[in-house]
């Protein structure tokens, strides 16, 4: 039997960084970024936003994604009709609110096993395609994350990846490409709820989880890389970031942050408060109460400023209090 695929799921709630903090594990020696493949099946049949790869082709003309999508359909069945049964189990037993029921970890109900079927054989095809020996899946939604120790052939991983609550409605302010806007209440309402979602994660399987901000990402690049890489036990030899630069090559990532479609020397900056620029006094009262007390445990100051997390530095390596 071939050794099992090592998994890095990142957790958390949208515009948290997980596509650059991907994109650049994703160019160290055996590491392969897949971006969002909870939405591989909806976006290759018109149902999503985005249909394109991070390589830029169609996902059903992508090299990689073309060969993919066929594994675990029926024989006889349709493309559509395969992502509409699979789009339909997730919504069924794999959404947010269904973490702590898939955490318990009871006899799997058809739909349930049916889907870690085929993400297992999904993320053995990956694999061999690509040559890796860890995928990261910057998903984020912890009701399908939280399946992992049930998927056969995978070895787990989670990152619950959490940014400045503020700075995440400030990115949701506006659309951009193929990502629609949404205000600053509704923004916070599902940070909160993804990363209590999250942290249960973490708390049941703490020996193979970390937490991480954003900021402290931005603020030391090169040292968060090369504890994430420690931790899904690749050597950090291959870390890419030299000083705060990264040389990003193209991916196959499928949906995310628009960025992913950008390639060559990418600088990471330490900066991260235009939202003191664009919130109005209603919109930061707004996520200041609906973050809470999340956003104070995970050191995130009314004044803007980062302090640490749970009293103690949060650094990549720390499991969840």
């Amino acid at each position: 039997m071939s050794a099992p695929v090592t998994v890095l799921s990142v957790t958390g709630w949208c515009r948290n960084g997980s596509t650059i903090i991907g994109n650049v594990l994703g160019e160290a020696p055996g590491v392969v970024h897949v971006g969002e493949l909870h939405f591989l099946w909806k976006n290759s049949t018109g149902r999503g936003v985005n249909d394109r790869c991070g390589c830029g082709e169609a996902l059903t003309a992508c090299p990689l994604w073309s060969a993919v999508l066929p594994v675990g359909r029926p024989a006889g069945m349709s493309a559509d009709a395969h992502a509409a049964e699979v789009i339909r189990r997730q919504r069924a037993r794999l959404r947010t609110r269904h973490t702590w029921r898939v955490l318990r970890r009871g006899a799997p109900d058809p739909d349930t096993r049916a889907h870690a079927d085929l993400l297992g054989a999904v993320y053995r095809e990956i694999a061999a395609r690509t040559g890796a020996r860890v995928i990261v899946d910057s998903t984020k939604i912890p009701g399908e994350s939280a399946l992992l120790p049930q998927v056969p052939g995978v070895d787990p991983y989670w990152l619950h990846l959490v940014r400045d609550p503020r700075a995440v409605a400030h990115s949701w302010r506006e659309p951009k490409d193929y990502v629609y806007a949404m205000s600053a209440a509704r923004s916070t309402a599902y940070w909160h709820g993804f990363n209590l979602a999250s942290a249960a994660i973490n708390r049941r399987h703490p020996g193979r989880s970390t937490f991480l901000r954003y900021e402290d990402f931005t603020a030391e690049p090169a040292g968060t890389v090369d504890a994430l890489l420690r931790l899904v036990g690749v050597d950090p030899a291959g870390n890419p970031v030299r000083d705060r630069t990264v040389e990003l090559r193209g991916n196959h990532t499928v949906t995310g942050n628009p960025d992913r479609f950008r390639t060559g020397p990418t600088v990471i900056r330490d900066t991260d408060d235009g939202w003191r620029r664009t919130l109005t006094g209603r919109q930061r009262l707004a996520v200041t109460a609906l973050a809470w007390p999340l956003s104070a445990r995970y050191g995130y100051r009314p004044d803007g400023s980062a302090g640490t997390h749970s009293g103690a530095a949060a650094r990549v390596g720390e499991t969840e209090r």
